[in-house]
């Protein structure tokens, strides 16, 4: 297994910052997790995460708006999911997501679970084994275990068939 793939870790709820963020800070953060593992869509931009980026997924709902221009933790969490996500999934998949997400427990718990489910499915797919069923899912976590494979997988062939 690529030892930068065994690397990859999102940082859970509790690692994340506790204050609150500029929107410069929020994308250097954003950046230092994901940038070796999503890719930009426009070819000619460095960064993988704009601030324009950010302002969009604001206009559109997507994550709440800033308070006094400073990002918080649930904020912080969305856009994680958001970002990792946005690579297989149109955007109002996405908030859709988000929303199942979050209907049946607290952010917190949503995002952390969110974190695990990616770091093994990454682990998984890299091995090339499978998921094992588990018929005591629910449906919810059933969703979530397919949503982070497609990323998994993605990035899969991206890193060892594509070598970007």
């Amino acid at each position: 297994m690529n030892t930068e793939i065994e690397k990859f870790h999102l940082p859970r709820w509790i690692e994340l910052p506790h204050i609150d963020l500029y929107i410069d800070q929020l994308v250097s953060l954003l950046e230092q997790y994901l940038s070796g593992y999503i890719k930009n869509d426009n070819e000619k931009e460095e960064k993988i995460i704009t601030k324009t980026m950010i302002n969009n997924y604001v206009k559109h709902d997507i994550i709440k708006p800033p308070i006094n221009k400073k990002y918080n933790k649930e904020h912080m969490a969305s856009l994680f999911v958001v970002f990792v996500l946005k690579e297989v999934y149109s955007i109002n998949d996405i908030k859709k997501l988000i929303h199942l997400a979050i209907e049946t427990s607290s952010v917190e718990q949503a995002y952390d679970r969110f974190c695990s489910e990616l770091e093994k499915a990454i682990r998984i797919v890299f091995a090339e084994k499978n998921y094992v069923k588990n018929s005591r899912l629910s449906q919810e976590q059933y969703i979530l275990r397919n949503v982070v494979q497609c990323f998994a997988n993605k990035l899969y062939v991206q890193k060892v068939y594509l070598k970007k």
